[in-house]
């Protein structure tokens, strides 16, 4: 018995002279201008690390002697301290971080759901920072991401590197979130753009690829994610107001007003912390008389976003965004010569009211691991006189779990996902259909070496969709009850090197999965002269995509940036498209496999050239989109044939609504206060369309306006302005300033020549 006391105690005495010889340094890290905390934090000496936990506080023991230290994280400066310590002392060391200046240390979170400097990221990432939203005066985010090279905007539909075609609100491969939580709609998973809080943005974060993995279904051709701002130290408040005149079209034919079309329109954002309570309110009205005849918007939204810090571990917080308003709009011209005048029985008027709850929870436990709960409930309600009213309900619950590990550089994230819907509408039937959607992910992301980046997922989807059964048409088909169910794994890997200091290479490969939307399978309506049909045997779509990329960054004197070339392809199975099932009319359905292949270079940056501020965003895409299956010579009714005979083009492989070379440019100065800025467009022609869009009996003008419009288009707008002071910007914007005629798809023409004030104020 003595001999094993003796042996506990010398065990005891071993362990307390081993600690003995360390001496532990302890402190926080905070945010030098705001001295808010920050969480995750890293702090390493050699080989030993830590992280800061739920308060920005570290805690780290190292050996006797002399040991530097460097604090670093995401978009922020790294510090390096040296410090002299002696054995079992024990250190106070507070460190506040700078913002990082440098656009490749931006702060991002949508590729792996914790914040990555961009330069680190495995796939392709583009940030739009608020600054140029504003600076151009896009009143909706769809129309400032027309500014990031690969992305397209079609009547509404993301395109990202041609991944995507074009069809009328009803399923999109790209996946519009807001905080991180999805925002399409539950019935055809189609953006509402105006719900998006433009007043109160802080980054949107646009991942080009697929991105199922850590995402789900929609986000087969990437996502769109807005990050919204928080009060800072001081209390802000942000006012913006607009006025927009629309000039005379350059062919006279086409004017149908005696009084020009405007549209006017504020924004406000109102951001402050009380207590423990960071509080965030903001509002968005606008009233829009179309440039197209006898349309309009007429809207209003406000917002709010609340974050409570309970205790050092535990936030609870409540958003929401609440959208109320009519708008009239029609889905293709009467003719190329009433370009702005709606073909008969297509103009339809809808009043709507939508609005989204967002209740969400984040804990961090003792062992610095963060736990979030978050939820959201989506309601839309349309009101149309078409016969085409819809109504739908959206819940979502997701938990997340996060494990930094700072010794093996290794943050491990996981998370499961429910989400259902219900589904009522004269547009599917007038019954109700219910959904059901289940989730698990987990994803690891590993640092190597200090320079090597990688990281796997996987996610797991099971579908319910439950259809009740209806009769439709004069004839009274019957699509019958059912009950479908389908499961899917889905995996991606990716890696980023740090070649030299400013060098990253990157190579990723994301799997793909979408599972048919009610409104691609059931929808049942009229639009002029076309009818869609449903198509109750579609079947989901799958792919993946692939790239290689390198992101360079640049230094020339006080302007610094980066420039990015990527190569790229992905492939779909079962592609999802709405084409024209002969003798009856549309509907949507499976055309096959597809190969789409491009590279893509960008350039951005932003600092001092000769002394005056410079930013720049510029990019070129090219694609080669081609169907698998394509040959108008094969057998009737063959998968081959049908891709052939109903393109326009049925000798030339090439997917439908896809521009194969695309540029972006946009660049601004400023001097004295004063700022100068240009932003180009150009889209080559859009060589393939549905077939029947050009037959001139159905759609008057539409192949006469693309035998005259064949070498595409390119769109010139210039901006100017005045800072008064840092709190009062007046801008001035001259959009399509050469007044050109052009359409981003067949029969809908896009506004003339325009111009528009806009003030924006702040204190």
């Amino acid at each position: 018995m003595s001999k094993i006391l003796t042996f506990l105690c010398l065990l005891a005495l071993s362990f307390t002279t081993t600690n003995a010889q360390k001496a532990t340094i302890k402190g926080k890290v905070t945010d030098a201008t705001t001295g808010e905390p920050l969480i995750g934090a890293t702090i390493r000496s050699g080989a030993v690390g830590a992280v800061t936990s739920y308060d920005g506080t570290y805690s780290i023991s190292l050996e006797a002697g002399t040991q530097e230290l460097v604090f670093r994280y995401v978009g922020y400066q790294a510090s390096m301290r040296t410090i002299g310590l002696e054995a079992g002392q024990e250190v106070e060391l507070d460190v506040s971080l700078e913002v990082e200046p440098t656009v490749l240390q931006t702060a991002t979170v949508t590729s792996g759901k914790y914040q990555k400097p961009l330069s680190e990221v495995t796939v392709s990432l583009e940030v739009l920072r608020p600054e140029l939203v504003k600076s151009t005066g896009k009143i909706t985010i769809d129309q400032a991401l027309e500014k990031i090279p690969g992305v397209t905007i079609i009547d509404g539909q993301a395109n990202i590197r041609g991944g995507s075609g074009y069809s009328q609100g009803a399923g999109s491969r790209v996946l519009l979130m807001v905080d991180d939580m999805p925002i399409l709609t539950a019935d055809a998973g189609y953006p509402n753009w105006d719900d998006v809080p433009v007043e109160n943005i802080a980054q949107v974060e646009v991942v080009k690829g697929a991105a199922s993995a850590l995402y789900g279904s929609s986000a087969l051709n990437g996502i769109i994610n807005v990050r919204t701002a928080y009060p800072k130290a001081k209390p802000e408040t942000e006012v913006a107001s607009w006025y927009t005149y629309y000039m005379d079209p350059k062919d006279e034919r086409l004017k149908w007003w005696d009084k020009a079309p405007h549209t006017y329109g504020a924004s406000l954002a109102h951001r402050r912390k009380i207590g423990k309570l960071d509080l965030v309110l903001g509002g968005y009205m606008v009233q829009e008389d179309g440039y197209n005849m006898d349309t309009y918007r007429r809207f209003g939204r406000g917002n709010f976003s609340t974050r409570y810090r309970a205790t050092d571990r535990l936030t609870i917080g409540l958003n929401g965004n609440f959208n109320f308003g009519k708008t009239a709009a029609f889905l293709y011209w009467a003719s190329d010569t009433m370009a702005y005048i709606a073909a008969p029985n297509t103009l339809s008027d809808r009043k709507r009211t939508r609005y989204n709850i967002d209740p969400y929870v984040s804990y961090y436990d003792k062992s610095g691991n963060r736990h979030r709960l978050q939820g959201r409930f989506y309601n839309v309600d349309n009101k149309n006189n078409l016969n085409q009213s819809n109504s739908s309900d959206m819940y979502y619950g997701e938990y997340q779990f996060q494990r930094q590990i700072a010794d093996a550089e290794l943050v491990i994230t996981a998370g499961a996902v429910f989400s259902g819907t219900n589904i009522s509408a004269e547009l599917y039937g007038d019954t109700t259909f219910t959904s059901r959607n289940i989730a698990g992910y987990v994803q690891l992301e590993k640092k190597l070496l200090d320079r090597l980046n990688l990281s796997g997922g996987f996610r797991y989807e099971k579908n319910l969709l439950t259809n009740p059964g209806f009769i439709y048409g004069i004839l009274k088909d019957t699509v019958p009850p059912s009950k479908e169910r389908e499961s899917k794994p889905v995996f991606r890997f990716g890696l980023n090197y740090r070649a030299g200091k400013a060098s990253y290479l990157r190579a990723s490969w994301g799997q793909g999965y979408r599972f048919p939307t009610v409104a691609e399978k059931f929808i049942v309506t009229n639009a002029g002269i076309i009818k869609i049909l449903p198509n109750p045997d579609l079947g989901s779509e799958r792919g993946w995509s692939a790239e290689l990329g390198l992101k360079q960054g640049f230094k020339i004197s006080a302007f610094e940036g980066f420039i990015d070339l990527a190569g790229f392809i992905s492939k779909y199975q079962d592609m999802i498209e709405f084409n024209l099932v002969e003798g009856e009319g549309f509907q949507s359905v499976n055309i096959g496999s597809t190969d789409i292949r491009g590279f893509e270079a960008t350039i951005a940056g932003r600092g001092e050239i000769l002394g005056v501020p410079v930013s720049l965003l510029t990019g070129y895409t090219f694609i080669d989109p081609r169907f698998v299956e394509f040959d108008s010579t094969a057998a009737k009714g063959s998968r081959a044939y049908l891709n052939a005979t109903r393109s326009s083009e049925p000798d030339i492989n090439i997917l439908k609504y896809r521009s194969q070379h695309l540029f972006k440019f946009d660049l601004e100065a400023s001097y004295h206060g004063f700022f100068l800025g240009a932003e180009t467009f150009y889209n080559s022609n859009m060589v393939a369309i549905d077939a029947l869009f050009e037959i001139s009996f159905f759609f008057p003008g539409v192949k006469k306006f693309r035998d005259e419009h064949d070498k595409g288009f390119t769109v010139l707008n210039l901006r100017t302005g005045y800072n008064f002071s840092e709190d009062l910007r007046l801008t001035l914007l001259l959009n399509n300033t050469f007044n050109i005629e052009y359409t981003t798809r067949p029969a809908l023409m896009e506004p003339p020549r325009n111009l528009t004030a806009r003030l924006d104020f702040k204190f």
